[in-house]
């Protein structure tokens, strides 16, 4: 068996990945203890954290699955549009879990091909996954999680993780090589926005400025930390850009499929014009956080980045948008009139 792990984990290395490892099962049982300690610091988000109660319950709902195989790549490689820096979380714009053009999706094709063709029977789910990936990799020995709460490996945090569920019981565990935090250093709370990193290694979802602007905030005009989102249309670098352990992690050396010609068609101005079919075609597809029911979104916080920070030129803009036909544009949009007193 250690003769497959092995084969399992050079595959993904060849396959583009950063780091691989194999963990049993049964090594995720203390994932319900920690997310209960989670929700016991942050008991106002008991809600958000139900979801994740899942991935408590793996062996009944995956009564073949034996093993994890849980892999990281680096996605801090890729160019970013300058404009689009402090409006859209660069992670989202070179987001290759669902992107068939990337060719990271095609490796991640190629890779389950590659388990599946030895025998295995291999599924994952190439979005928010089939098991805590955090707490997984870090079973794994594959790097660790910071006092922002991302998972960092030596290429700091600009990687995202990918985990199969494999019917075969295997292991391939490393020891992490990353130095932990710095217990002096609390960077990441104080460029936090809107205070959700109020502690080290503790989160408060209903705060965190990536949450509200994407699977989250479907009250903009009430939404108390709406000043703090400031030019965030949707996602937000603030901790992840200060930690000392990404400094010249992020290197643009390769562009990302298509992003240079979207990026053009996003501005403030231009998504308060984007027609509906097009943000649900479009920018859906891309930005798959939100969803297509609630792709209005885009128009609520884009006027929410007008206010907070405001240019004489937003005006018609807003004006325009309190005739917009959905009622959540349109209240949001009112909102900011009042607001701005621009009538």
């Amino acid at each position: 068996m250690t003769l497959l792990a092995d084969q399992i984990k050079n595959a993904a290395l060849n396959f583009g990945y950063e780091k691989c490892g194999i963990i049993k099962i049964s090594d995720i049982d203390g994932y319900k203890e920690k997310l209960e300690e989670r929700i016991e610091k942050v008991p106002e988000a008991k809600g958000f954290y139900q979801g994740q109660y899942r991935f408590t319950q793996l062996k009944d709902t995956y009564p073949w699955a034996k093993s994890i195989v849980i892999c990281v790549r680096k996605y801090g490689k890729y160019h970013i549009p300058e404009h689009l820096k402090g409006m859209i979380a660069k992670y989202y714009l070179v987001d290759g879990r669902k992107d068939e053009n990337s060719k990271d999706f095609q490796d991640s094709l190629k890779y389950e091909k590659y388990m599946k063709d030895l025998g295995l029977r291999a599924e994952t789910e190439r979005g928010f996954g089939l098991v805590p990936l955090r707490f997984a990799a870090m079973k794994a020995g594959l790097g660790i999680v910071r006092k922002n709460n991302f998972f960092y490996t030596e290429s700091g945090s600009t990687v995202y993780l990918e985990a199969w569920l494999i019917d075969k019981e295997l292991e391939n565990i490393e020891t992490p090589k990353v130095r932990p935090c710095s217990e002096k250093c609390n960077l990441c709370m104080k460029a936090c926005p809107s205070a959700s990193l109020s502690k080290p290694y503790t989160m408060n979802p209903i705060a965190c400025v990536s949450c509200i602007t994407t699977f989250m905030g479907r009250d903009m005009p009430n939404e108390k930390y709406k000043e703090q989102i400031g030019a965030w249309v949707y996602g937000c670098d603030a901790c992840q850009d200060v930690c000392p352990m990404n400094k010249n992690s992020w290197k643009e050396i390769e562009e990302f499929p298509n992003l240079q010609e979207l990026s053009e068609q996003i501005s403030l101005e231009k998504i308060l014009k984007m027609d509906y079919s097009y943000l649900e075609e479009v920018m859906q597809a891309k930005f798959w956080y939100i969803d297509k029911a609630s792709v209005w979104k885009w128009k609520v916080n884009a006027i929410n980045a007008m206010v907070n920070n405001y240019e004489e030129h937003y005006r018609d803009h807003i004006l325009e948008a309190c005739k917009d036909s959905n009622l959540k544009v349109r209240e949001m949009a009112e909102w900011a009139v009042n607001k701005l007193e621009l009538q």
